[in-house]
């Protein structure tokens, strides 16, 4: 069983997250989720030529006053990925609704989008924090590419799909010629490919090729979480077709995992069910295995979409991915959109080394 573990949260945090809470329907500006922008409405009116409905409004979530308590939990074994017993280790703790997306770096650290911050910030194999990035707009999920390129979600006003590495430069912030938030949804995850675009999910899954343009696939809607296979001749998103059996929901949704077949101009074909576990974000291993998180901690399904069995967690975990030494350390993220706590556990399997996540 893994000991809980004590935060020390002082009068002055507590004011600032009432503080927060109470002015979050109010505020603009980088920080804030377009769709909780004071200006979306107006935005929207003078931007689409037919605006979509409007939100519903936004009620801010009670702040709370200590991070979430850990649950008991026992790790049992999964042939080649993972030894029984095994606990997973705190490396760090923030606030706000921050370490998002994350992917690995060469010496063994890990990058994270902080929504709150709108900075990217690295958590370096001993644990030391730096910022690499900042002004992201709201940054909510990063992705690089095998050829290097880092590419961001920013889901401020008006969102858009950013290059933050080798260079700066805006790769998507259009579609059918109207802006992004056009379509009434938030920008959620990315998978970049080879070829310098990014799949990502909005609601629905689409892509955006190398010079922007962006087109929209299948009829999934509640698209999540989004990983490439290593190969990048499938695409995984985490969500449930119409007319798929019920099962318990994980997080308030159905969960599951579709697939679709990447072509060589990028377009997806073959939509189809994949799996029935899986919720949100989402990670491959070395040989081919994936990793999702919602239920009780990280759900493992085999390429040909068999369930392994599931990895428990003291918190419920929002995204997940390899890193550390040989990229035999899985990283877990926690998030109340309040309080953040980011986990590490040693594994059997190995992470992807051909890309980042």
């Amino acid at each position: 069983m893994y000991s809980r573990t004590v935060f020390a949260v002082t009068v002055g945090l507590v004011g600032a997250l009432l503080a927060a809470g109470q002015s979050q329907a109010q505020q603009t500006g980088p920080g804030v989720q377009a769709p909780r922008d004071a200006k979306y409405q107006d935005y929207l009116a003078s931007h689409c030529k037919s605006p979509p409905a409007p939100a519903a409004a936004f009620t801010p979530r009670a702040p709370a006053a200590a991070p979430p308590p850990h649950r008991d939990y026992t790790v049992a074994a999964i042939p080649g990925v993972i030894a029984a017993g095994q606990t997973w280790t705190t490396v760090w703790t923030g606030t706000g609704n921050n370490a998002d997306g994350p992917v690995a770096t060469p010496d063994g650290g890990v990058l994270f989008a902080q929504n709150s911050d709108s900075k990217v910030m690295k958590l370096d194999a001993r644990g030391a924090v730096s910022y690499p990035h900042a002004d992201t707009n709201t940054g909510g999920a990063l992705s690089r590419n095998t050829r290097g390129a880092l590419f961001v979600v920013q889901r401020g006003l008006p969102q858009a799909i950013w290059q933050l590495e080798p260079r700066r430069q805006l790769l998507a912030n259009q579609y059918n010629g109207e802006a992004l938030d056009c379509t009434g949804a938030l920008l959620n995850d990315l998978s970049a490919d080879s070829k310098g675009g990014v799949y990502f999910t909005m609601g629905g899954v689409y892509h955006a090729d190398a010079k922007g343009v962006v087109s929209h696939y299948g009829t999934l809607t509640g698209a999540n979480g989004i990983i490439l296979s290593r190969d990048e001749k499938t695409l995984y998103v985490t969500g449930r077709l119409a007319g798929t059996p019920a099962a318990a929901p994980s997080a308030g949704r159905p969960a599951g995992m579709v697939a679709y077949d990447v072509q060589r101009d990028g377009s997806l074909t073959n939509e189809r069910q994949f799996a029935l576990v899986g919720d949100d974000g989402s990670a491959v291993d070395a040989q081919g295995r994936l990793y999702s998180t919602g239920g009780a901690g990280v759900q493992v399904v085999d390429k040909d979409g068999t369930v392994l069995g599931e990895i428990p967690s003291p918190l419920p975990l929002i995204t997940v991915m390899f890193s550390g030494p040989d990229k035999k350390t899985l990283y877990g993220v926690a998030n109340t959109q309040q309080f953040v706590e980011i986990f590490t556990l040693p594994m059997i399997a190995q992470g992807y080394k051909g890309r980042a996540k």
